[in-house]
């Protein structure tokens, strides 16, 4: 019998699962020739900032004697004319073709006016099912959990200059754009950068005036320092460096935890980030727990939240005589703001930095 190998192995993220057909676009294919496809999400509030969910309160002056009723006092429901059948247009499907990220002059017109509709609406560019190392083309609950929480706690994070590791298509970084005075959105790979720049730029009308308050940079986790090469598009110059090290007072991180080896490498940028920053940083990282059947423990285990979960109390524990980490869960009860399934395996952790 042969063996079989399997080379790379595709993973959907639930919010792509679970998301109507009606609610994403298929657009483009991505400089590897990925399908790109174009989500809308609504923010549940109205434009004062107050919760719009459907268990607000009904306003006092709302009048339900309006509603038509019928001589016998049951409603008069209104149906909708019928309008004679006609001929459908001939409709040509669309030919996809590898391209590179770039707006066109009929792309930005077409979002300028997109601009002028309602305010509460983002929308992203991502892919669906990928292989493991290409999952930050995708979006996740963790990073609306974050998004959830940023909206939540607006004054904590107002007038913050703040980074983001691991933004993969930039909604946690979009959001947190509203309310702060500076985003540094990171992460590596040409191709998702480029997504996450016209995310970006499909999104900015909610910070506007100010579109340069949200920066696009590759942070590689892995390396010992900024990336400087002017000959790259998304290079660190000098200046946003040491603004980088003299302002930021918030990280977040968003659903990044599922690969030991990439765990072990956010905590050591963690650590070397939070030790050379002149202010006492807050880091804020969500996480879901994934159950799987472990051939190692012959049992269900979820051994990157484990790992995860190690890394924390590593660094709660360290005693090198510069810096004190403080790590504490945060309590899920604030709002949701996004519509998504917020499962019990949804946990955000805030780990604070301060030197001795």
């Amino acid at each position: 019998m042969d063996q079989v190998t399997f080379r790379s192995d595709t993973v959907l993220s639930d919010v792509h699962l679970l998301l109507p057909n009606a609610c994403h676009l298929m657009k483009r294919l991505n400089g590897v020739g990925q399908p790109v496809f174009t989500s809308k999400f609504r923010i549940l509030r109205d434009y004062n900032g107050k919760d719009s969910s459907p268990d607000s309160p009904v306003p006092e002056n709302s009048d339900a004697s309006n509603v038509p009723r019928d001589e016998d006092g049951d409603l008069d429901v209104v149906r909708r004319p019928r309008y004679p059948t006609c001929n459908r247009d001939a409709v040509c499907p669309v030919i996809l073709s590898q391209s590179a990220v770039t707006l066109t002059d009929q792309d930005e017109d077409s979002e300028e006016e997109e601009e002028d509709g309602p305010r509460d609406i983002i929308k992203i560019e991502h892919t669906m099912a990928t292989s493991l190392e290409d999952v930050g083309k995708q979006i996740w609950r963790g990073a609306f959990l974050l998004a959830d929480f940023i909206l939540a706690q607006e004054s904590m994070f107002k007038d913050a200059t703040v980074l983001e590791l691991g933004a993969g298509t930039g909604l946690t970084s979009i959001v947190m754009a509203m309310v702060a005075k500076m985003v540094y959105c990171t992460d590596v790979g040409e191709d998702l950068l480029n997504m996450c720049q016209r995310n970006v730029t499909l999104n900015k009308q909610h910070f506007e005036p100010q579109e340069s308050k949200i920066k696009v940079r590759q942070l590689d986790w892995m390396a010992d320092d900024f990336c400087t090469d002017a000959d790259l598009e998304f290079c660190w110059t000098d200046a946003e460096v040491a603004d980088l090290h003299d302002n930021t007072t918030v990280l977040i991180a968003a659903d990044v935890c599922y690969d030991d080896d990439l765990t072990d490498a956010l905590f050591k940028i963690l650590y070397r980030l939070s030790s050379n920053m002149q202010h006492p940083s807050t880091s804020y990282i969500s996480i879901e727990k994934r159950l799987n059947f472990s051939l190692r423990h012959l049992d269900v285990a979820c051994e990157a939240y484990d790992h995860f979960r190690h890394c924390l109390d590593q660094l709660q524990q360290m005693t090198d005589g510069k810096m004190n980490f403080t790590v504490e869960p945060v309590k899920i009860s604030f709002s949701q703001f996004f519509q998504y399934e917020r499962v019990d395996q949804l946990e955000l952790w805030k780990v604070t930095a301060e030197r001795l």
